[in-house]
């Protein structure tokens, strides 16, 4: 299918700020607060739970990392549910399913409990994952496509700080109540979202395939840089969609779709580039958590305990550690148009495996020193831990899920991301629910020295794998895992299109 130009003899106009569009893109993304929150509170709150509820160190670990679990069965139905009800309306659920979630933990007499409230939530996590990214990915103009996609990462960043602010500001509070307001309060931002999703509009490419092409038109007007952009993404997006058109007569419209048939062009019969997009995919999202973030943000409190601080100043460390990483997330934010996805998640994994070995290293020699704190491993420590999560924060979070949400075709693209998801929360189920147990088998500094080779396998598959997608609309994102056989396919086809125009 020829893609669409803008002709030659249009006059160019000046790009402007599309605010219609950034203010869509920062509703959308603040359902990713819900995830940043529960884990930057439970870094916390896990050493009031213990303490309260009596509960083991195997306890601590389930509990901390089972919401990751849960998350599974949100973000694998989140797409067909995307598919079916719209992406505008699936991020209103993921927002009342967290909302029910956090009520009951903040509300939970007993363990049992707690882990019903951290299935709810883990639920509404799921859902909010996978739909925030592609809500905004098919909503941007591609000049904005990678600043606005990574908000999701920014407010998982911006929700870690407020869980650490409600750590310190409730921990002082009596121990049966204390823990309870800090999981609680992680309902507010789900009314938030319910409110906020009045205001925006729906996805021009969900529009598009329920054949609603008038109200996409619409959309894609609002949140184009240019009239001549929103006619190029309207052709684009009619032709991945299969809607005919003769003589500008809209002759033919794509039947309804709810992802019927998606999971068998994913798994049982994908095309070569299709196999190849779930692959990056799938790695993206792998090696982002299998480095070992979580164990460093969840568990930092720990790590600061080791390190030889007092309860009350790892709390006050751990606020520094979500300060960090928000600001960081920032950088990466007003950059990832400007030098592209590869350069910088290339150097985001090669400065994380540095500081992740100076953690490694400076934990060992802290834990085979027993004659006094060692001042210098100390500040090593510290060091390590905030530029980790500085460096993670300027491209291995963000681009994740911008360069997983612009990848997958259009018909793919909601279970598409919603795999991605899964493989994400998986990983990060296992992550952090081994870190305690791994710690103990081969040290706390051995385990960051495990996560600092992972993130050396990450370096090589980025850099051998992973095609540059800045500036390309989605559908040429798409066209970028062709190989060779198949672009010369789609030559052909494009050739005999063109001999039945001429003709």
């Amino acid at each position: 299918m020829a893609e669409a130009t803008v002709p030659a003899d249009r006059p160019v106009r000046r790009r402007r700020i599309n605010l219609y569009a950034y203010a869509c893109a920062f509703l959308a993304s603040m359902t990713s607060v819900l995830l940043g929150y529960d884990i930057g509170v439970m870094s916390g709150a896990i050493i009031f739970i213990k303490k309260d509820l009596k509960i083991t160190d195997v306890q601590v670990e389930i509990i901390a990392g089972i919401l990751n679990v849960f998350s599974l069965i949100g973000a694998l139905a989140a797409g067909r549910t995307s598919d079916w009800i719209g992406r505008r309306y699936t991020i209103v659920l993921a927002g009342a399913i967290f909302f029910v979630g956090a009520v009951v933990m903040g509300l939970a007499p007993s363990y049992a409990w707690l882990m019903v409230g951290r299935f709810v939530a883990g639920v509404g996590v799921g859902y909010a994952l996978m739909i925030a990214p592609v809500y905004t990915a098919e909503l941007a103009p591609a000049s904005t496509r990678g600043f606005l996609t990574s908000f999701p990462e920014v407010f998982i960043n911006a929700g870690i700080l407020f869980g650490y602010v409600s750590n310190y500001a409730f921990a002082k509070l009596p121990l049966r109540v204390g823990w309870r307001l800090m999981l609680g309060v992680g309902a507010l931002p789900s009314v938030l979202i319910a409110l906020g999703v009045l205001a925006m509009p729906e996805s021009p490419r969900w529009l598009v395939m329920q054949g609603r092409l008038d109200d996409a038109k619409r959309v894609l007007e609002r949140t184009s840089d240019t009239r001549e952009e929103a006619e190029v993404r309207l052709a684009d997006i009619k032709a991945v969609a299969g809607v005919v058109e003769e003589g500008g007569v809209v002759v033919s419209v794509p039947k309804k779709h709810h992802g019927e048939g998606v999971w068998m062009e994913l798994f049982i019969r994908p095309a070569p580039h299709v196999r190849r997009i779930l692959l990056a995919a799938v790695g993206i999202h792998f090696f982002q958590q299998a480095s070992g973030i979580d164990s460093v943000v969840l568990y930092s409190p720990r790590v600061f305990d080791k390190a030889g601080f007092s309860k009350s100043a790892s709390l006050l460390a751990t606020v520094a550690v979500g300060f960090t990483k928000t600001t960081f997330i920032l950088v990466a934010t007003f950059t990832l148009d400007r030098f592209g996805r590869r350069p910088l998640l290339l150097t985001s994994y090669a400065a994380m495996i540095l500081t992740l070995c100076g953690l490694g290293w400076s934990l060992t020699v802290i834990g085979n020193h027993h004659s006094g704190r060692v001042e210098w491993a100390v500040g090593l420590a510290v060091a390590s831990i905030l530029g980790y999560v500085a460096t993670f924060s300027i491209g291995a979070g963000p681009i994740t899920w911008v360069y997983t949400s612009e990848i997958f075709p259009l018909r793919l693209r909601a279970q598409g991301a919603s795999i991605g998801v899964v493989v994400n929360r998986v990983t990060s189920g296992a992550i952090s629910m081994s870190f305690l147990s791994l710690s103990k088998a081969v040290t706390i500094g051995g385990a960051f020295f495990i996560y600092a080779g992972v993130a050396v396998a990450a370096w090589v598959f980025f850099c051998t794998y992973l095609p540059e997608t800045k500036g390309k609309t989605l559908e040429q994102a798409e066209k970028l895992f062709h190989g060779k056989e198949e672009a010369a396919a789609a030559g052909e086809v494009q050739l005999q299109e063109h001999g039945k125009d001429g003709a």
